[in-house]
């Protein structure tokens, strides 16, 4: 049997066109091995007939046992302890992997053998208005460029105070991280419903080091109204992230010194907001 490379944990509920395009993307992935474990967050299994229908025996089929109702952290956690991939990536069901990338990535984790983490720039796609596409294509050409200039620091925590403090430089399925870090982790945080790939991949980051790609690595979908960048926030949306903004920054001040956390806050809030 093969060593797999990459363990691909895809969440899904409710978007079966998508979810093809996503696992597809996956699949057409050349010279690595992958594995691909779907985890069904609907109550009817609604993926289930789409996974059948693709008849790939690199992917596996799970039915949460007990649906979330919208806890993405819960329902990624449990994808990936049952992989066997020496890397993991958490791939939303409606996004889409280049050719080749997967590849690009390997070689760049073999290369920097103590890096945890390596995220790549987001190509934004969908059917919204182009006004709204724009506005997309420039918030993320700008995380680039912060995380370019991070990566000239030379220093984790400067990723880390960009992410924290200043500016979202990445989404969950633009990141990969080595299991073992992973595993050392613990995965995402379980009492999370939002901000939980920031708080993952800042610990991550922090811990294991970081390389950022400088090419485009995944083709991330807008709706409409975009869920990164909607309008008008519920008010339980406005308490969820209140919740998991003090929940991260407290676990960061208990781990790494109230020294460090505040030192990070006034470099975003200072060095980044002019770079």
């Amino acid at each position: 049997m093969k060593p797999i490379d990459f363990t691909v944990v895809i969440p899904t509920f409710r978007r079966p066109n998508e979810l093809r395009e996503a696992v597809t993307s996956v699949i057409g992935q050349h010279d690595v091995e992958i594995e691909i474990i779907v985890v069904d967050d609907s109550p009817e299994r609604s993926a289930e007939p789409i996974i059948a229908s693709i008849n790939d025996s690199r992917i596996t089929y799970l039915a949460n046992p007990r649906p979330s109702g919208g806890f993405p952290s819960a329902v990624r956690n449990l994808g990936w302890p049952p992989g066997r991939g020496e890397f993991v990536h958490f791939l939303d069901d409606d996004d889409i992997i280049p050719a080749g990338y997967y590849a690009e990535v390997k070689q760049t984790f073999a290369k920097n053998p103590n890096v945890g983490v390596v995220f790549c720039r987001i190509e934004p796609f969908g059917n919204c208005s182009p006004s709204q596409l724009q506005h997309e294509q420039l918030y993320f050409e700008k995380a680039a460029r912060l995380a370019m200039f991070c990566g000239r620091l030379r220093s984790a925590r400067a990723y880390v105070a960009c992410l924290l403090f200043h500016w979202a430089l990445l989404v969950c399925s633009a990141a990969m991280l080595r299991r073992q870090c992973l595993e050392h982790l613990g995965g995402f945080d379980p009492q999370l419903r939002l901000r939980e790939d920031v708080d993952l991949y800042a610990r991550a980051m922090r811990q294991f080091g970081v390389c950022f790609l400088d090419r485009v690595g995944l083709k991330y979908r807008i709706g409409s109204p975009s869920l990164m960048h909607a309008p008008e926030l519920t008010q339980c949306d406005l308490d969820d992230l209140r919740a998991a903004q003090r929940r991260t920054n407290a676990r960061y001040k208990s781990t790494w010194g109230s020294f460090e956390f505040y030192a990070l806050k006034l470099f975003a809030r200072t060095i980044l907001n002019f770079s």
